[in-house]
């Protein structure tokens, strides 16, 4: 492993200027993200890591536009989501991030094929290219003979691949990816991330939320989250 200031410089995707987010507990103030600064180069796959309470899940709602921070800058694809209203955050969110969830987040009376179209629902693609776009997107992580299945009818593996399929949809910058084996066998987890890595080599930026050491390890960039910080970032050369 070598230190990330020797990286070859790429176009900054993402960045994290000084940000905070802060809950006020009682009269106390709770800082589960603490002056973060963090560039994502586009094309990285980087692995955050650390474990339960470490502030690596509020860092992800923050860098997935899910929340806003308390203070700081958020530059997402060059532009500056801290302050945006609801509507426009969810119009970032649907064009620029794809999220995998560790709990797939499909729904349940709904086809594989009908959960990859729902991105492009929102996004106001017309039907017919919607299921032409949903149909190449499972093809792309091997379910094109699943795409009338229900989740019930699915593996958890192939359920978590859907929920891949369908954060490729409308093709953003980033997939943000939490805890994306947690729920899985570890057969299952190892060809979840053989996607993941799969999609990174095609070009996609690709984030994993992870408290696995093993699952972090995959990614070529590793960086460490304690108490809300960032403790360590490396490149991994292995």
């Amino acid at each position: 492993m070598k230190n990330n200031s020797q990286k070859q410089e790429k176009q900054i995707i993402l960045e994290l200027r000084n940000v905070c987010k802060i809950y006020k507990l009682g009269g106390e103030e709770l800082y589960a993200v603490d002056h973060v600064d963090l560039k994502i180069h586009d094309g990285e796959f980087v692995s955050i890591i650390g474990p339960s309470g470490s502030g690596k899940s509020t860092l992800m709602h923050l860098i997935g536009a899910l929340d806003t921070p308390t203070s700081g800058e958020v530059i997402i694809d060059g532009e500056n989501v801290a302050r945006l209203k609801e509507k426009t955050l969810a119009k970032v969110r649907n064009k620029k991030i794809g999220f995998v969830f560790q709990a797939f987040n499909l729904l349940r009376r709904t086809s594989a094929l009908t959960n990859v179209e729902l991105p492009l629902v929102y996004a106001g693609i017309k039907s017919g290219l919607r299921r032409q776009i949903a149909k190449q997107k499972l093809t792309e992580v091997e379910l094109e003979d699943r795409i009338n299945n229900l989740p019930s009818q699915l593996s958890g593996g192939q359920q978590q691949r859907v929920a891949i399929a369908r954060a490729l949809a409308n093709d953003p910058g980033i997939i943000l990816a939490d805890e994306p084996t947690g729920n899985l066998d570890s057969h299952s987890g190892a060809e979840v991330m053989r996607i993941l890595k799969e999609l990174h080599e095609k070009g996609h930026t690709v984030m994993v939320v992870t408290h696995d050491k093993e699952t972090a390890r995959l990614a070529d960039r590793l960086i460490q989250i304690k108490d809300g910080k960032i403790v360590n970032d490396i490149i991994n050369t292995n």
